[in-house]
């Protein structure tokens, strides 16, 4: 099997363009223009208009700074971006602060900058945007000037009313902060993990058609060989220089061993072209036999069926899938593996089992998501995590049906049924199929 490093996986860190930043500023101050228009000249309110431009202009001054020293499509290191979002967060208290505070019903804007940075920061950063935005809030609710409103009929809200406010603030910065984030770092565990998948499988698909290239290579060499050979055998018999004829010898033999070296070549790389079809008992072979030598007895077990046995494509997905399993059963058994296999005219299975300690049950149902592993990274065989998502994604592409469960106790240890409908197995021609 192909051997990944843990590394090619690794998340990469999150970051976001500072024009998305700027973007979004300067439709906060397009907002705050209006939303202060409307008030001061529609509603005709007593609203502080000088404080208030004042701060807009400054917020408008910086986004025309931003976009004139830096490159506005640049991706912004993420303390950076945190820095702009904690900006926006002091520019709205400021503007909240000289119109009613925690009464205005604008103060609920204080969740924006906290919910972007939770889909596009980590989350030590959405943490602390979240505390500055509860501190302003809780500022506000004690320093604030008037709610602009009509003076003859002056809006009073009552305290409790206005800590109510302060606590749906805090709640709903909270909870959907922490919705947010849960939701985006799973679809990005997943766009990851697919990205993963694509590269085990695009590099089993290379490792494969290297081998028809290798059998090509051999084939065409072959000709100008049995030339070089043909020659020099004759050469060598009407050569009557005893040392120029020892030279025609060797090179004679040479030649002949380069012909023996491509034909071990062509025979290595005929069961393994990429249009070949194996026997299902010499798929399960092929990936049974690197795992052999680890100390744990593997068991193959082919049941006797009164159908023909199987006959499909050597396929990467099918090969490597099937292999990680293997793999991990090795890693976690103690003495045995077991893998069994059965047909019918509808149906393969394959039933790979370990005498290990099994899958725990807090993990069992959710086995096969990215980035699910109890192994340290450091530990032999430790990893990310994929390789049991990458095995399940790969097979089940291919029509197969995964899953797993855990030995009946009194015994113990992992077991993995893999299904194929045996129409589908058996049509796959080549592994490109599973690409889609």
């Amino acid at each position: 099997m192909t051997e990944i490093a843990a590394s090619d996986f690794r998340p990469a860190q999150r970051h976001i363009r500072l024009d998305t930043i700027l973007r979004l500023r300067w439709l906060a101050v397009l907002g705050q223009l209006a939303a202060i228009f409307i008030v001061a000249q529609g509603l005709e309110f007593n609203v502080e208009i000088v404080p208030c431009v004042s701060i807009i202009a400054l917020s408008a001054a910086l986004n025309l700074g931003l976009q004139t020293v830096a490159n506005p499509m640049q991706r912004l290191e993420p303390m950076q971006a945190a820095g702009l979002l904690a900006l926006n967060i002091v520019e709205l208290a400021g503007l909240l602060f000289f119109t009613g505070g925690l009464q205005n019903p604008f103060s609920f804007l204080f969740l924006a900058p906290v919910l972007i940075s939770a889909t596009a920061l980590p989350a030590r950063f959405t943490f602390g945007l979240g505390l500055l935005a509860v501190a302003c809030a809780s500022v506000l609710f004690f320093f604030h000037l008037p709610l602009p409103w009509d003076s003859d009929d002056p809006l009073v809200l009552p305290p409790i009313y206005l800590v109510g406010v302060w606590l749906s603030i805090v709640l709903a910065i909270g909870v959907t902060s922490l919705y947010s984030f849960q939701v985006t770092e799973e679809a990005r565990k997943l766009a990851d993990a697919l990205a993963a998948t694509e590269l085990v499988l695009t590099r089993e698909q290379h490792l494969t058609q290297l081998d028809g290239l290798a059998a090509a290579a051999a084939h065409e060499l072959g000709t100008p060989l049995a030339t070089i050979f043909l020659i020099a055998r004759e050469l060598e018999k009407t050569v009557k220089d005893a040392s120029f004829a020892a030279d025609l010898k060797t090179l004679r033999e040479q030649t002949q061993r380069c012909r023996d070296i491509l034909s071990k070549i062509t025979q290595l790389s005929s069961t393994g072209a990429p249009f070949d079809r194996m026997k299902l008992s010499e798929l399960i072979e092929e990936v049974v036999a690197p795992h052999r030598d680890f100390g744990v007895d593997i068991k193959v077990r082919i049941a006797v069926a009164a159908f023909a046995e199987p006959v499909g494509s050597r396929n990467p997905a099918i090969l490597y899938g099937v292999g990680n399993i293997i793999e991990n059963a090795v890693d976690f058994a103690h003495t045995t593996v077991e893998v069994n296999a059965w047909w019918n005219k509808d149906t393969i299975e394959l039933l790979i089992s370990d005498d290990g300690p099994g899958i725990p049950p807090d993990i069992l149902n959710r086995i096969g998501e990215p980035y699910l592993s109890r192994r340290r990274a450091q530990d032999a065989g430790g990893g990310l995590g994929l390789g049991v998502f990458i095995a399940r994604t790969l097979l089940e592409r291919t029509g197969a049906k995964v899953s797993f469960t855990n030995r009946v106790f009194p015994e113990h240890g992992a077991v993995v049924q893999v299904t194929w409908p045996r129409e589908r197995f058996e049509a796959i021609e080549t592994s490109e199929e599973t690409i889609g």
